[in-house]
């Protein structure tokens, strides 16, 4: 009788480490990044800082249980172990919303750069194009995914890694031509030119941009190395995160006056325009073009195996379980491109109304992802420790005092969402979306009862 096929573990530690930095360095990085600036001024640096942390703990635990117990779905099995049906059900679905979404967007924004390229061509023929090729690439093998995303991210990391030596250079005086040193650190209206309260709210916004490092946790089970990739992985997310995105922040508000709200737009093309560097505007559009495609590559890995573990457990049908001879859940991938393509569909024809709902939700949604995490780790960790101790070979630090801090942190944003003019209606949203996965769970209680009684 043939074996019934099975995912591949064919993903190396440099591919984990790259999906790793990856999903850290994103687009929001680049073109984002001004709007947390041009609020806090210099102390933006603080904003990124904070929510960087914040982001290192997070890690942490996905860590500590992925590598007691690397499962395909990784943190969905994780909630639903420690918490329950209904905690699993809520986070595999908000995790799979908040990839679809991405790639949908990502697929928009790699559009808009190609077009100012390649103006004869439409929209929506380069958006489906880029959809069209990333789901050809993720279901060739797990192993081409890995492979697209190791260069995507070592493109990401040596353009951060030059930036941020180039940058560096001028402001201790060793680029050519004049310097500007630490002048607009301090001397705009100062470091903190508008109090605390925009520097909260910028972590608030910041939140967002961080999100994607946990992909290593769902890519662990089809590791060839699972314990050795994701403790190695995690941990250089640590220091990455505090050198590439406050670092990089630290240099732009250097260099760049933060009250210059023109030049704030496109942040990372300001500061190559004070080094004068040839082609400023060019070299940053295809290093975000880059960091969108990484997007739609990951996003199209992430939302398909996070729908293969709920059809595995009975949250989704069971024909998203499916694997082919090459170990790609087809069915799967396929659906979450359909709902993205859908969704680009929308950012044509409805942009102000369904695109705006799902460009405004998925935000929140992926916060309460993470609450979602840290609360599951409170008790798988209590858990390992009693029945399994030997499994525990990567440990929360501070555990629970640090997790606990993580969690109020963590609620702490999505109550001060609610108090930010901006941020109220991503709030809103994100509930409303979290209230229908609440109806989609009662929905698959009542199917499943009906099944049992007839």
């Amino acid at each position: 009788m043939a074996e019934a096929p099975a995912l591949q573990k064919t993903l190396q530690r440099r591919h984990m480490q790259m999906i790793a930095i990856g999903g850290v360095i994103g687009a929001g990085l680049f073109v984002g990044s001004g709007v947390v600036v041009s609020s806090a001024g210099p102390a933006a640096v603080i904003s990124f800082a904070i929510t960087g942390m914040l982001v290192v703990l997070v890690m942490r635990m996905l860590g500590e249980m992925a590598v007691a117990q690397p499962v395909v779905g990784g943190f969905y099995e994780y909630s639903r172990l420690a918490l329950g049906e209904l905690a699993g059900f809520l986070t595999g679905w908000m995790y799979w919303y908040f990839w679809v979404i991405v790639v949908a967007l990502e697929a928009v924004a790699g559009a808009k750069i190609l077009g100012h390229w390649w103006p004869d061509v439409r929209p929506w023929e380069f958006t489906l194009g880029l959809t069209a090729i990333f789901t050809f690439v993720n279901l060739l093998s797990v192993r081409s995914y890995g492979e697209a995303e190791f260069w995507f991210a070592s493109i990401k990391v040596a353009a951060i890694v030059l930036f941020l030596g180039a940058g560096a250079a001028f402001v201790l005086g060793f680029w050519p031509g004049e310097t500007t040193g630490l002048l607009h650190l301090t001397g705009d209206g100062g470091f903190m030119p508008n109090g605390p309260i925009p520097v909260l709210t910028g972590a608030v916004a910041a939140t967002g941009f961080y999100f994607g490092s946990e992909i290593v946790a769902v890519a662990a089970a089809e590791s060839a190395e699972p314990e050795k990739a994701v403790a190695q992985a995690m941990q250089s997310v640590i220091w990455r995160v505090l050198i590439f995105y406050v670092g990089s922040i630290f240099l732009v508000v250097s260099i760049v006056p933060w009250s210059d709200v023109a030049r704030m737009e496109r942040p990372y093309v300001s500061v190559l325009e004070a080094l004068r560097v040839p082609g400023a505007a060019t070299i940053m559009s295809l290093i975000i073009l880059t960091a969108v495609l990484s997007a739609l590559n990951s996003g199209l890995f992430a939302s398909s195996r996070m729908l293969m573990a709920l059809a595995a457990k009975g949250d989704a049908p069971r024909i998203f379980a499916r694997l082919d001879s090459r170990g790609v859940p087809v069915a799967a991938l396929l659906a979450g491109t359909a709902f993205a393509y859908a969704a680009v569909v929308m950012s044509y024809v409805s942009p102000d109304t369904v695109f705006a709902f799902l460009v405004n939700s998925y935000g929140t949604v992926a916060i309460f992802v993470y609450v979602l995490i840290a609360v599951s780790e409170l008790k798988m960790r209590r858990r390992l420790e009693q029945e399994s101790p030997d499994r525990l070979k990567m440990r929360m630090w501070g555990f629970p005092y640090l997790t606990y801090f993580a969690i109020v942190v963590m609620l702490g944003i999505v109550a001060a969402m609610g108090f930010i003019d901006d941020q109220r209606l991503p709030l809103l949203f994100g509930v409303v979306s979290v209230v229908l996965m609440l109806g989609g769970f009662g929905i698959r209680k009542l199917i499943a009862r009906a099944r049992r009684t007839a």
